[in-house]
């Protein structure tokens, strides 16, 4: 056999050394409650958000990602915030699964320095679950502003571990962690329970299967009757072992009058409380401190928690909508790509590819317009002057302008006051406050703002939230135009308009929550302090969404351009808008061109309001608005509002919720739009 020559061998060895450093990369898995900046830190460790999937079988998301740390590879997984290994919510179970089924890794505990308590029952359960880990005390300048002192070398020396205090946002301390991870290692303090409890785990125990939970703590799991826990024994037990658990755990929780969750919870926070006096000390806080404290209870204050709130929508509205759908669309939209790469485009193609068939294929016919033939690439639906156009001039401005408000507002630490400000209304719709965060990211983008909807606890909570952003919630490009026609309206028809929308998201959120199956969940919210944003944070978070941006909604559009391009070619929209005019102009009292101002609007809703808004615009500007046209105008206005979103947001809700939940909202929407519609049409006629 000829040998290969010196090059391919060394190739060759090359991709073996790769090869082998990849299996050599050790695992870090960061855990810790919630809002104690576990992503901060995931972030400053790997440079950028990497991978970010749905766990199997659930949509809750997990970041992964990998860094080089003192000269070696390591994998880096950044798993949702949990208060407790023993699971009360999906976030909580995925974190418990991870821990359990992955190997061979340590552990990068996040602990709020101003929290130390609630972080030492974290604590309590890795070190009783004999997994091995060091702990980072975050946001410990934070909590030298208020007052607090940890004496990390005393908690280190009783937990028998790396403790580290650190300040993610400004990289304090994040060298020092980073050489302690290798040497990471389980902590032999455990909390410990009465002599029922202590004869019960040892009864247990020795049938505990090994894995990356130590047996003692799957044994407690066990024993409070952690049904999730069940699946993963019940294959590496015996039906006889199963029999003996249970009947071990129905005699020790006869003892107590409370839940055994209860009872050892208590016993270990017992442990916890005595650890945590031992160690922690508190002083005066600072004058800057007690500042930013004050401004935090302010933005939660039932009164003075509304001005707060109406500067904070002011300025996030003019960055946004004025700034980004404005000045950014506008010179994206008109001047890129109008002005230059439309045009480019369709005479690069016209000098590269031959005139005949396949040149007027993809730009069209010499002499015609670029926006008024069917070109595939360059034509009124075609993927560079309309997919791309829409997907990067107008959508990317106003979601990336989102973005960084979005996370100037996280990052600050407002955002869960604006959830504690609106929880009584949303509660009203079987929601809670957290559901305001996709609500208010839906007026950037609905398609992202469905991803999102995953933030919400149940099924149940996510399904209504997908509804009412679908439904109601229209997105920035949208809200443009419906802005300009409004500005046109008299003061009543504007309030019709506003008041059936707000009616309508409230009314269909107490029917969906009163008719949907399952259950909501309770509104727990960890309110972080008020703080000044870091730059290079929201930079990595911003950075993160628009590649998410990029990656999942920009092919939909892509897609949906695409759609409308073969639906126009082989007259499909034609006869769209002939089945649909007799329901536009018969039921709406809506002109003609309302048709097809409908169809276009399932690829953009701005493009259905924007042809309303071209039709009505000279009498708007000539003052010549009769009240029966305002009507139409009103009347549209709603329909569109409530008529299906676009094409990419469907799929999305598809991706999101599945088929079944997306085809059966899709059909409540359409005759609801409609119905809605008609009724507004009616009754502003009858008022009148």
């Amino acid at each position: 056999m000829t040998p290969p020559p010196p090059e391919a061998a060394a190739r060759h060895e090359a991709d073996l050394d790769r090869k082998q450093v990849v299996s050599a990369a050790r695992s870090v898995i960061l855990v810790g409650n919630p809002n104690v900046g576990k992503s901060v830190l995931f972030g400053a460790l790997t440079g950028k958000y990497v991978t970010v999937s749905n766990y199997p079988g659930t949509t809750v998301e997990v970041t992964r990602g990998s860094a080089t740390i003192e000269g070696r590879p390591w994998h880096v997984m950044d798993t949702p915030g949990t208060n407790n290994l023993l699971p009360m919510s999906e976030d909580e179970q995925v974190t418990r699964d991870i821990l359990l089924v992955e190997r061979d890794y340590v552990c990068l505990q996040v602990c709020d320095a101003k929290n130390l308590r609630r972080g030492l029952l974290l604590s309590a359960q890795l070190a009783e679950a004999e997994i091995p880990f060091a702990l980072a005390l975050n946001m410990a300048d934070e909590a030298e502003g208020r007052g607090i002192r940890i004496d990390e070398a005393a908690l280190s020396k009783a937990l028998q571990i790396d403790v580290v205090r650190t300040v993610a946002v400004q990289r304090k301390g994040l060298a020092t962690l980073q050489a302690r991870l290798a040497s990471a290692r389980p902590s032999p303090w455990r909390p410990t329970y009465d002599a029922a409890i202590e004869a019960a785990i040892a009864r247990v125990q020795p049938s505990m299967p090994r894995g990356g939970i130590g047996p003692r703590a799957l044994a407690v799991m066990a024993l409070v009757g952690d049904d999730s826990l069940r699946a993963h024994v019940a294959g590496k037990l015996s039906a006889v072992e199963l029999a003996r658990i249970d009947e071990t755990r129905r005699a020790l929780a006869a003892r107590y009058p409370e839940s055994l969750r209860f009872v050892i919870a208590r016993q270990r926070l017992a442990a916890v409380d005595r650890l945590h006096d031992a160690v922690l000390t508190k002083g005066d806080a600072s004058a800057a401190s007690g500042f930013a404290r004050r401004l935090g209870a302010w933005s939660t204050h039932p009164l003075w928690g509304l001005p707060i709130l109406a500067v904070v929508l002011a300025v996030a509205y003019l960055f946004v909508g004025d700034f980004g759908a404005g000045t950014a669309v506008d010179f994206l939209e008109n001047t890129v790509f109008h002005e230059y790469l439309i045009p480019w485009t369709d005479h690069l193609v016209r000098w590269i590819v031959p005139a005949g068939a396949v040149q007027t294929f993809l730009v069209g016919p010499p002499g015609v317009p670029p926006l008024e033939h069917s070109g595939f690439l360059i034509g009124k639906y075609g993927l560079v002057s309309m997919g791309l156009s829409y997907g990067v001039a107008i959508v990317l401005p106003i979601v990336t302008t989102f973005f960084i408000a979005f996370s100037i507002l996280e990052d600050s630490g407002y955002l869960p006051r604006l959830a504690v400000m609106v929880n009584k209304v949303f509660k009203r719709m079987g929601l809670n406050g957290k559901a305001v965060l996709p609500m208010v990211l839906g007026l950037g983008c609905d398609t992202m703002a469905t991803m999102t909807a995953r933030i919400m606890e149940t099924r149940k909570e996510r399904v209504i939230v997908t509804l009412l952003l679908a439904l109601a919630v229209p997105c920035s490009a949208q809200m443009a135009v419906i802005l300009a026609m409004t500005a046109g309206l008299s003061a009543g028809a504007t309030a019709w308009f506003v008041g059936t929308l707000l009616l309508v998201i409230f009314l269909v959120g107490w029917l969906a929550a009163k008719v949907l199956p399952g259950r909501g969940s309770d509104f727990i919210l960890e309110l972080p302090p008020l703080r000044l944003p870091q730059a290079s944070n929201i930079a990595v978070k911003t950075s993160a969404r628009i590649e998410w941006y990029l990656r999942e909604a920009l092919p939909l559009f892509v897609l949906g351009t695409l759609i409308l391009w073969v639906l126009d070619r082989f007259h499909g929209l034609a006869v769209l808008e002939r089945a649909a005019a007799p329901v536009v102009v018969g039921m709406l009292d809506l002109p003609p061109e309302a048709a097809t101002a409908f169809i276009l609007g399932f690829l953009r809703r701005d493009y259905a309001a924007a042809g309303l808004f071209r039709h009505f615009q000279p009498y708007m500007q000539a003052g010549t608005m009769t009240w029966s046209m305002e009507i139409q105008v009103v009347v549209a206005l709603v329909t569109i509002t409530l008529f299906v979103p676009c094409i990419a947001n469907f799929f999305m809700i598809l991706k999101e919720r599945g088929w079944k939940t997306g085809l059966a909202i899709m059909g409540f929407i359409v005759p609801f739009a409609f119905g809605v519609g008609a009724a507004v049409n009616q009754l502003m006629r009858l008022v009148h």
